[in-house]
């Protein structure tokens, strides 16, 4: 009976292994020694917190969990997340069964590489650790929503955008007659200056004037439009093509230079008075 209880009590009822093989015996000869003091003394195990720091990313509470599981019973594990993006902020708090275990739980994986990071890891001592660290580490995680925010950025239709504008300018106008009706003479641009004027485009202006259908209506904005368009018309500048000279052959400008040298004998022979008109002189 005693031999068979011997065997048992060396038996571990969970196998632990070390990160480093050559350390495997090492490390179990140190978790056995630690829960064998523990049962001696007869008192209750203390449990012991480790500040796990500047962990890679992809790791989890159910990842942290299964590896570190491997040292010992995990009790509680808190994985440090973002409220607004629900990421992990690279650090988590571990409480094992044992103070002990969380010692060799410390020495083991401080300064061990992984994920291309050093881990940190230290033990906490019982006096610095919060009452309400641990609060919700039960619960699982869920991803933060707000809907206002959701909302808010979601593509918004045409009809739905004039809503809001509308809604935006009577909360303004109301705000301006506050004022006003509290003496204050204040005047600010707001919502109105940023909201888009509507441009009438050209189509729609000479429509009455172009229109072939129906006569236009003559009123005093139609006339003045006519006015403008005949300034605009006269402004317009003519526009002079200029031909370049034509070059001659040389059998034409020969030509015209017997013609006129022709035309110079004539003109030379009227200008000249005739013999019988002299002899009369």
């Amino acid at each position: 009976m005693t031999e068979n209880k011997a065997e048992s009590a060396s038996k571990p009822t969970k196998e632990l292994l070390a990160l480093n093989p050559a350390q495997e015996s090492e490390f179990k000869k140190k978790v056995q020694e630690a829960k064998k003091n523990k049962s001696n003394k007869g008192s209750r195990l203390t449990p012991g917190v480790v500040y796990v720091g500047h962990l890679p990313p992809g790791l989890f509470e159910p990842q942290l969990k299964s590896y570190f599981g491997q040292f010992g019973e995990v009790l509680r594990l808190r994985l440090s997340r973002s409220k607004k993006t629900g990421g992990s902020k690279g650090y988590a708090f571990i409480e094992f069964d044992c103070d002990e275990v969380a010692k060799i739980v410390a020495e083991t994986m401080n300064n061990y590489l992984m994920g291309e990071r050093l881990i940190k890891c230290h033990v906490i001592p019982p006096e610095k650790v919060h009452e309400k660290l641990f609060v919700g580490s039960q619960r699982q995680f869920k991803k933060p929503s707000y809907p206002a925010v959701t909302r808010y950025n979601k593509k918004h239709t045409p009809e739905q955008v004039a809503k809001m504008t509308d809604k935006l300018l009577r909360k303004e106008s109301k705000l301006r007659k506050r004022l006003a009706a509290h003496g204050i003479d204040y005047d600010f641009p707001g919502f109105a200056a940023q909201v888009p004027q509507k441009k009438k485009s050209s189509d729609t202006m000479n429509a009455s004037v172009c229109s072939e259908d129906s006569t236009p209506v003559c009123t005093p904005s139609l006339l003045e439009r006519r006015k403008s368009m005949v300034v605009d018309d006269d402004a317009d500048d003519e526009i002079v093509v200029k031909m370049p000279p034509v070059e001659k052959d040389e059998e034409g400008a020969a030509e015209e230079e017997e013609e006129s040298d022709s035309e110079d004998e004539e003109e030379s022979e009227s200008e000249e008075p005739s013999e019988e008109e002299a002899e009369e002189q």
